[in-house]
């Protein structure tokens, strides 16, 4: 029995550990950005006469474009999201209310000296907010076909990874791209792609210094605060 509560123990132990680093990093859902494998050539087929042929089609008047699985794309990262939202409220009200008796039958008037009422009622509110959120990327990055829809849309992936030191910087990149809003010279830019995910992250010391520790994440995941 004891073994079975450690066992127990662990495995609770371990699932706070992945939903603390679950709820403290998140991540981008990406494509699959793996280097894409060469698919082995078409067996050979009669010829039929014809010069069209539409696996291998390529324009003979037009710039070299991405077209089929395998082809690279150059894609020009230009996101510049802005949002800000303002909000004001007031609320001002007053009242007053006074009254008096001065006379009645069979009673002096002098009494009616101190038979006074006053009221006063006064109530005010001021509400006030703003909230503003900026995001600016700018990068190149050039990706790889992965596959291409009935519409004749390419699904496009692509990671680059740069290291320095003992620091690497890794910018993924994957999206939807429809081939009339290639440029010439085989390049594109990102706010022409639909479906775009877009990642960049460090490994090394400093990122290392800037993610929150294990334990902490622990503490922070089972806190009901």
């Amino acid at each position: 029995m004891p073994g079975m509560a450690l066992r127990v123990g662990l495995q609770l132990l371990l699932l706070s550990i992945c939903s603390g680093c679950g709820l403290l990093s998140p991540r981008v859902q990406l494509a699959d950005t793996s280097p894409v494998v060469a698919a082995a050539p078409p067996a050979a087929q009669a010829g039929n006469g014809s010069i069209f042929h539409a696996a291998n089609y390529r324009p003979l008047f037009e710039d070299h474009r991405a077209r089929l699985i395998g082809d690279t794309l150059t894609v020009q990262i230009v996101e510049k999201v802005s949002a800000t939202q303002k909000s004001t409220s007031s609320v001002d009200k007053t009242g007053t209310l006074s009254a008096a008796v001065t006379a009645l039958p069979g009673v002096r008037p002098a009494a009616f000296a101190r038979a006074t009422a006053d009221g006063t009622s006064s109530n005010t509110f001021a509400g006030k907010g703003t909230t503003e959120n900026s995001n600016d990327f700018n990068g190149t990055i050039t990706v790889v076909v992965r596959g291409v829809l009935p519409n004749g849309h390419l699904l496009i992936a692509g990671e680059k990874q740069i290291g320095v030191n003992e620091n690497v910087d890794v910018l993924r990149f994957s999206g939807q791209v429809d081939p009339r809003a290639i440029q010439p010279g085989n390049s594109i830019q990102s706010a022409a792609i639909a479906n775009v995910r877009l990642e960049q992250r460090g490994r090394g010391a400093q990122a290392e210094a800037q993610a929150v520790g294990w334990l902490s994440r622990i503490f922070l995941n089972l806190m009901p605060i």
